[in-house]
């Protein structure tokens, strides 16, 4: 497999390329919108906030559980269609919590669990129609491209949900959600069906068995979202204990984006040493150290610089898993496997969130900070040491250096 871009970006500029990233943002951009949604969709009410904080937890994990159960089963040969259902399905969710905002609680956790739910697959599915308009040599840069366009959608969904929940309506951000993912389940029919997935190339093994040998791959996926969910979940608190306005959350999150972006275009733009399995060690102790220092530095400077870095690093650690996957799982289970690694994901950030919740209550922020990256490491310990055991050399990687077959439209 080559590891490293040996194209420009510039080979990217095409039109199915163009299609596929604005499909993609259609589906994404709610996905990022959501959690702050029903947090002002709901705060009017007694308890709104605390309501808005469970609203928020089960629409993750309906993605978590939608992405691990459903995405393993969309039939490549047929993925368009199935996408599109769960798109269409999943903006009727946002509809039900955007037309009865004043609902029960259980019928917008209903709403909420299915939001999260129905269009789960889309994630992983995307990343493989954007794989089977591309060949081989063409992947390092094209998975650092989704990175920056998944880090611009979610620098930019904070400040629009916030700006039509309270310019124009609470209900705002979800009739937009609803509309966006209409509109990207009809974009599906702008590209290609699905992909070639010829399952000679499991050599008889279960995608399961195929992607319970990858398990390392997602505890790393797992440790990446952990630090992500204690940079962004803690950070309030830890201004605050230092002295600084809560206020600068904002804008250091915003450069972690940023940041984020730019370190995934840095990635994509040139060939960088090693194989993607130690390029991720590396970059995922430098996200580790990192966090560690916002925990243990006085004043927002400091803070905002070892957060900057972090975004520039965890790009690379994202890009990273990515490659990794396709390296040891063949291409018939890729679709599985992203969708597996999204849920991975998912249930680190939950997992962190709520680890966060429960030690805010009897310790201060950087206490809860340090615990968070001592669980990290011990997930990556547990990664590296399930990538050094031998195990049976994946059909992928015989078959994974010749280029992704098309599947016609």
């Amino acid at each position: 497999m080559v590891y490293g871009p040996r194209v420009s970006y510039r080979e990217l500029a095409t039109r199915p390329v163009l299609i596929w990233s604005l499909v993609t943002v259609a589906a994404r951009l709610p996905v990022a919108m959501t959690p702050l949604a029903v947090v002002f969709l709901v705060r009017e009410r007694p308890g709104g906030y605390g309501l808005g904080a469970v609203l928020a937890a089960l629409y993750v994990f309906g993605e978590v559980a939608g992405a691990a159960l459903l995405g393993p089963r969309v039939r490549p040969g047929r993925a368009r269609r199935q996408l599109a259902l769960g798109l269409a399905t999943g903006a009727a969710s946002y509809a039900g919590l955007g037309l009865l905002p004043g609902a029960h609680p259980v019928v917008l956790g209903v709403f909420a669990v299915l939001a999260g739910l129905l269009p789960a697959a889309a994630s992983g599915c995307l990343r493989m129609l954007l794989q089977t308009q591309l060949d081989e040599r063409q992947m390092a840069p094209a998975l650092s491209y989704e990175t920056m366009l998944n880090s611009g959608v979610w620098a930019l969904a904070p400040a629009v949900t916030a700006a039509l929940a309270l310019q124009v309506a609470p209900q705002a951000p979800q009739l937009l959600s609803a509309l966006l993912m209409f509109a990207a389940a009809a974009g599906l029919w702008a590209l290609p069906a699905g992909w070639h997935a010829d399952d000679a190339d499991r050599a008889g093994a279960s995608v399961g068995r195929l992607l319970a040998r990858a398990w390392p791959v997602f505890v790393t996926g797992c440790a990446a979202m952990t630090l992500l969910a204690l940079a962004e979940l803690v950070l309030p608190a830890l201004l605050e204990q230092r002295g600084v306005a809560v206020g600068w959350s904002g804008p250091l999150l915003a450069s972690f984006a940023l940041a984020s972006a730019v370190g995934a275009f840095g990635y994509g733009v040139r060939v960088w040493p090693g194989r993607p399995r130690t390029q991720g060690l590396v970059l995922l102790l430098g996200v580790i150290g990192c966090v560690a220092a916002m925990a243990l530095v006085p004043g927002a400077v400091g803070i905002g610089i070892a957060l900057t870095v972090a975004g520039g690093l965890q790009s690379g650690v994202l890009i990273t898993r990515n490659l990794r996957l396709r390296e040891r799982v063949p291409v018939s289970a890729h679709g599985a496997g992203y969708s597996v690694m999204y849920a991975a994901s998912g249930a680190g950030y939950g997992a962190s969130a709520v680890l966060s919740g429960v030690l805010l209550t009897v310790a201060s922020p950087s206490v809860t900070v340090l615990v968070g990256v001592g669980l990290t490491l011990a997930f990556t310990a547990v990664a590296e040491w399930g990538e050094r055991r031998p195990v049976e050399p994946a059909p992928a990687a015989r078959q994974a250096a010749s280029p992704v077959r098309k599947v016609r439209r």
